[in-house]
């Protein structure tokens, strides 16, 4: 969203969460992953675009699979561009095999090999009464949450070698589930599974794969998605809900050397909501 832009230069961020924090201006890089090429589904925005800079901050180049905004994707470019790395601007729905060919495509051209993948892209849909969840919604949701991120991520291992990361972004409602978000957190408690079967499957190879899981955060899909938003994390343990700056270092740290002991695991960052697994 636009309103981000000015989060860059805001080291107090609005209570209200109007202009979420990308990354701390205090925050400093350690060549963690320096040349890495990362590419990160639905990193135009929220924590998708935070996991973008602090990559950049680190050393590496990467890219960002967007659906339709242009103007979040080339603020994230721009972000990226101003820590010295590339970001590659791969526009279109992930959910598309035709696009996901494309991406893939583009990658092998320039980069011609992947070291990271970030598994983020996803949308929700509140709904209050299960009757009110169509059969088109579900689909959809399905689609784009989990299915496609199945589909990329085997297609995207012809790039990737030992070594490799790959890190998938679950939630907290798939521990605790949402009484408003049914379908979401089906989706969401698939990709905790996922991560764990993946990463039992490509051990041998060594390719190390894990999840986040995180709870109620300061992004524009919560705003797009939510009318009211005056309780937005009020019921965790730290009476607030979280900032993309808050969350994008367990990626660094899942994406670095210091997680080479760490597979088929998921961080929860959600304010102390305390959730097995």
């Amino acid at each position: 969203m636009k309103t981000q832009n000015k989060s860059q230069s805001k080291s107090k961020v609005p209570k209200d969460g109007l202009f979420p924090e990308i990354i701390r201006e205090s925050y400093k890089g350690s060549e963690k992953l320096l040349h890495k090429k990362a590419v990160i589904s639905g990193g135009d925005s929220g924590i998708g675009q935070a996991v973008a800079v602090h990559f950049a901050r680190e050393g590496a180049d990467v890219a960002i699979i967007y659906k339709e905004s242009d103007d979040d994707a080339k603020e994230t470019q721009k972000l990226v561009e101003k820590e010295g790395k590339t970001c590659l601007l791969l526009k279109g729905d992930v959910s598309e095999k035709k696009n996901q060919k494309k991406f893939l495509e583009k990658i092998k051209k320039e980069w011609g090999t992947l070291d990271i993948l970030i598994n983020n892209a996803g949308i929700q849909f509140p709904k209050d009464d299960i009757e009110n969840i169509s059969d088109e919604q579900i689909l959809k949701t399905f689609n784009t949450n989990i299915i496609s991120m199945i589909s990329f991520t085997r297609d995207s291992l012809q790039l990737m070698s030992e070594g490799a990361r790959i890190i998938c972004t679950t939630s907290v409602t798939a521990y605790r589930g949402s009484n408003h978000l049914i379908d979401y957190s089906a989706t969401k408690g698939a990709i905790a599974t996922f991560v764990r079967s993946l990463a039992t499957n490509l051990a041998e190879k060594k390719i190390l794969v894990n999840g986040i899981a995180p709870g109620p955060i300061w992004t524009p899909l919560v705003k797009e998605t939510f009318d009211d938003l005056s309780t937005f994390g009020k019921d965790t343990p730290l009476k607030r809900a979280g900032q993309p700056s808050e969350v994008a270092p367990a990626y660094v740290f899942l994406a670095s050397k210091d997680a080479n002991y760490i597979t088929g695991e998921i961080i929860h960052i959600n304010g102390g909501d305390f959730v097995g697994g």
